[in-house]
């Protein structure tokens, strides 16, 4: 996702969002980042579709399972990696050259905001910030890097 936006004072932004596969490191998360792999992710899973395999072939005969059932076990099978996928962190960088004349330097933000609807959000208060008063908004998630 990039935009690019001019602002009042006439420089060029470039604002851009990249979906994140992992959560940033901050101090706070250090002490309890114990799982250094996803192997527990995947023995789980492994675990998970053993015991419904075997829940399907001990299946009597006789027994009839009513669609909703299906339904209900294909609802819950899908819901976990759809919000997975759905409240991923995103980095959101607005960064610009400075200007023509170098009186301005160049400048970059940097932030993380976690959702695809949200994000779509910020990154358009980023740019009417921008077009508005040259600068993302302090209050917003982006913070400037030196």
């Amino acid at each position: 996702m990039n935009r690019v936006v001019r602002g009042e004072d006439s420089r060029e932004w470039v604002v851009r969002a990249q979906m994140e596969w992992r959560r940033p490191a901050t101090v706070e998360d250090f002490e309890h980042d114990v799982a250094g792999s996803p192997v527990p992710g995947f023995v789980m899973l492994t675990v998970t579709v053993v015991l419904a395999v075997i829940l399907v072939a001990w299946l009597p005969d006789g027994v009839v399972v009513p669609a909703w059932v299906i339904y209900g076990l294909l609802l819950l099978a899908v819901f976990f990696p759809l919000r997975w996928v759905l409240n991923r962190p995103w980095k959101v960088v607005a960064e610009t050259e400075g200007d023509l004349m170098g009186d301005r330097q160049p400048e970059r933000w940097v932030g993380v905001v976690s959702g695809m609807f949200r994000v779509r959000r910020e990154v358009g208060d980023v740019v009417k910030s921008i077009q508005r008063h040259s600068l993302p908004d302090f209050d917003g998630p982006l913070h400037p890097m030196d």
